[in-house]
């Protein structure tokens, strides 16, 4: 999802706690306190979209799931709170930035591996690996560069395959055909790894293929 449709989402989830806030009420007993189903669905939007955008160990997260709980106007008011400041990081491409942090340790980790793979000879264990690593390095290029990854499919929205996705990177100008052809080619070989065709590639292509894939990872971002 874009920048653009996670803030048009988290808008809209406070205009929703706007709306609760607008619903304060006063008891001598209880202080203030807002209508409980609005909240209710309040909490349950707002905890799919950050559970979504940053997983359930996150700050943001736990702190949403274990205090925004209960119909009181504080306690409403705090989770909206939460939302702005998950608003600031997208708007300041915060999030984005961190995600990219994490995801460049994890391809490195896969790609020391499928080298590790390589020098004791699974050639075809490090070819599945390293067209792993490059279709999610394609997909984090749409996030950076506003290609949609998905597709809508009988009222689904599905991710497309690694194929069009090339295609469509292309279209948007981030790289050219020439890297369009070797990623191609890339992602045959890494099928057929995956699909037990091993005699069809040698170990000398998929070596070819780590230190081919590894450039385009450093070059594109």
């Amino acid at each position: 999802m874009n920048k653009e449709l996670l803030i048009q989402r988290i808008e809209h989830l406070i205009t929703q706690g706007q709306a609760v806030l607008a619903t304060k009420k006063n008891s001598q007993y209880t202080g203030d306190y807002v209508d409980s189903g609005l909240q209710m669905g309040f909490r349950t939007a707002s905890l799919s979209f950050i559970q979504n955008l940053y997983g359930e160990r996150h700050p943001y997260y736990t702190n949403f799931n274990t205090k925004i709980n209960g119909q009181g106007f504080s306690v409403a008011n705090s989770g909206l709170n939460i939302l702005h400041s998950i608003k600031t990081e997208i708007e300041n491409d915060w999030l984005l930035s961190i995600k990219q942090l994490v995801t460049s340790e994890i391809f490195a980790d896969f790609l020391e591996m499928s080298k590790h793979l390589l020098d004791v000879n699974y050639k075809d264990a490090a070819a599945v690996m390293i067209g792993s690593v490059l279709e999610e390095h394609l997909r984090q290029l749409c996030n950076n560069n506003s290609v949609d990854p998905t597709s809508l499919k009988n009222g689904d929205l599905l991710p497309k395959k690694a194929d069009l996705i090339n295609a469509d990177l292309v279209k948007a100008g981030v790289y050219g055909i020439l890297e369009q052809k070797n990623i191609t080619a890339w992602l045959d070989l890494r099928n057929r790894a995956a699909h037990g065709k091993y005699v069809e590639y040698s170990k000398e292509q998929v070596v070819l293929m780590y230190q081919g894939v590894l450039n385009f990872i450093m070059t594109f971002k």
